[in-house]
């Protein structure tokens, strides 16, 4: 049987890539984190799509984007030359495709002139809790990014993307119920 588990951790550290250890609580571990749990609860958000269409193929690329997140925040900075673009550590390119992702959804709808109450829809909310877990982890993040990193920059254009993703789904949904936003 092959144990699923290996108890090093079970002295309060966790093993970082690259090496090293460190307690559990600290920033490393932290920010992996809530990046972590960024990528669970968009997993929510992604299992409320349409398979295949748009939102699903885009929240799933976040989802493989928050891997080499995760990874470059899980490597300490002596380690940092160890890290492949794109790979483990996130590059000016994928932080300029989810700009292009806001841009293209932007252009889908016009966007609310006020405050948003979340809630429209199931998949409208999770996308609005989404956004919150991943404010939180680029507020984690800032204390590991080195200099010149874009994982921050990911993280922002991230929550920036799931607020239009879910603007654009509840606009959707007032459409197919013709009704209108101020309904």
């Amino acid at each position: 049987m092959t144990r699923l588990y290996t108890g090093k951790g079970d002295d309060g550290t966790t093993g970082l890539l690259f090496g090293g250890r460190v307690p559990k609580d600290s920033a490393h571990p932290r920010a992996v984190g809530a990046v972590d749990e960024a990528q669970a609860v968009i997993g929510v958000a992604r299992s409320l799509c349409e398979r295949d269409g748009d939102l699903d193929r885009q929240l799933t690329q976040v989802c493989r984007d928050l891997w080499v997140l995760m990874a470059e925040l899980a490597t300490a900075p002596d380690n940092h030359a160890k890290l492949a673009d794109g790979q483990t550590r996130v590059t000016a390119e994928m932080v300029q495709a989810l700009a292009e992702m806001v841009d293209d959804l932007g252009e889908r709808f016009e966007a609310p002139a006020a405050f948003v109450v979340p809630g429209q829809t199931v998949l409208a909310a999770q996308l609005d809790v989404a956004r919150t877990v991943v404010r939180r982890a680029e507020r984690d993040a800032v204390a590991v990014a080195g200099a010149g990193s874009q994982v921050v920059p990911y993280l922002n254009r991230l929550s920036s993307l799931l607020w239009v993703q879910a603007r654009w789904v509840e606009g959707e949904h007032l459409l197919s119920r013709d009704v209108s936003p101020t309904d």
